[in-house]
């Protein structure tokens, strides 16, 4: 699988572009603020739906534009696909698979999936649990369209269930509490499965691929604390942790209801990276958590060749400029194994051979 042609059209800094990259190895060099990153996030955009800068989707939309149009050619296993986004200045969003709207935003996620190394991926690492779960539910999605299916509901019935309590407070009525609770419950319980069966996949995935790229002793791994949940495994029937949902939920009703938000549930649990039995966050080396977050996106890449039989398309923005050559040779390792976008100031700093793009003021030559 691969991308073989991406047109933009009003999207950041570029006018129109329209560009055919080789199926192997594609490095956009240029300087600072020239661009480059601008077509990472555009590639990223066509699976995930959304900019890996955590930007707005109106932000997106060039000065002088009133919408931001993107449109991606792959080329996979059931023949050519097609990828149509529309973003507009106003109003909402418009996006077509080979024609059609997706039922699914994660049916991109599995039709095309992408994994990205960034810059900022050691925020994952250090920071707070919100990166480490959409972390876990991007990569869900991007394994299971249906798994992607859960998780959008389970966000829609949150916010519903936020909305109702922001606006009546104690006064909320409390059948119709009842009704979003048991539908919080359904959804909530599937989403921490599909969490916790993931982790499980992920775990001899994640030591093999921190071996990978660093040679210190060390077994890397994941804790899942969470405050409803504690005991479950991926084992765990769906009825028995909906039942600990539901009842956490009632548990906590009268603070919910004081403080207009949900308390509990899976977005409020808490993975954790352990490096031998140390929490990462905070307890390991700026090297350690490094080689950590380099991990976590090697073992998302060797998880999603493994379930569609084919390598997703790897984008690597100014990654090199911040690795040590043992790093660096821990991703380079996946090169040869499909397409690859490599975004750098300065091409000797990129490590490997292909074909080059030169970037400068929104062109592309």
């Amino acid at each position: 699988m691969h991308l073989a042609w991406l047109r933009l059209s009003g999207f950041r800094n570029y006018d129109s572009l329209e560009i055919e990259p080789d199926i192997g190895v594609n490095i956009l060099v240029g300087p600072n603020g020239a661009g480059k990153t601008n077509i990472l996030e555009a590639i990223a955009y066509g699976s995930k739906l959304r900019s890996f800068r955590s930007s707005p989707d109106e932000s997106l939309v060039s000065t002088n534009a009133e919408a931001a149009v993107l449109r991606l050619g792959i080329e996979r296993a059931a023949g050519e696909g097609r990828i149509e986004i529309e973003l507009p200045r106003n109003g909402r969003r418009r996006v077509l698979f080979n024609g059609k709207r997706p039922q699914r935003s994660s049916v991109l996620a599995a039709e095309f999936p992408v994994v990205a190394f960034l810059p900022d991926d050691l925020g994952i690492v250090k920071g707070g649990p919100a990166g480490r779960r959409e972390l876990l539910d991007e990569l869900a999605s991007q394994l299971t369209p249906t798994t992607g299916a859960d998780i959008d509901q389970f966000k829609k019935v949150l916010r519903q269930r936020n909305s109702l309590l922001k606006q009546a407070g104690r006064s909320v009525d409390v059948m119709t509490l009842d009704v979003w609770d048991e539908r919080l419950a359904t959804f909530g319980a599937r989403v921490l499965l599909h969490r916790l069966t993931l982790l499980t996949a992920m775990a001899p995935v994640l030591r093999e691929s921190y071996a990978t790229v660093s040679s210190a002793n060390g077994v890397l791994g994941w804790r899942y604390d969470s405050s409803w949940a504690a005991g479950c495994t991926p084992n765990t029937p769906q009825s028995e942790a909906e039942s600990l949902l539901r009842e956490a939920l009632l548990r906590r009703r009268e603070r919910d209801m004081d403080m207009r938000s949900t308390s509990v549930g899976p977005h409020r649990d808490e993975p954790t990276f352990l490096l031998d039995d140390r929490l990462t966050r905070n307890q390991a080396s700026q090297g350690e958590q490094r080689s950590v977050a380099l991990s976590m996106r090697l073992a998302a890449y060797y998880l999603l060749e493994e379930r569609h039989g084919r390598p997703p398309v790897l984008l690597l923005d100014d990654v090199f400029s911040e690795l040590d050559v043992e790093r660096a040779d821990g991703v380079m390792a996946l090169m040869p194994r499909g397409q690859v976008f490599v975004s750098s100031a300065r091409e000797d700093e990129v490590p490997v051979g292909g074909r080059r793009w030169s970037v400068s003021g929104g062109t592309v030559t």
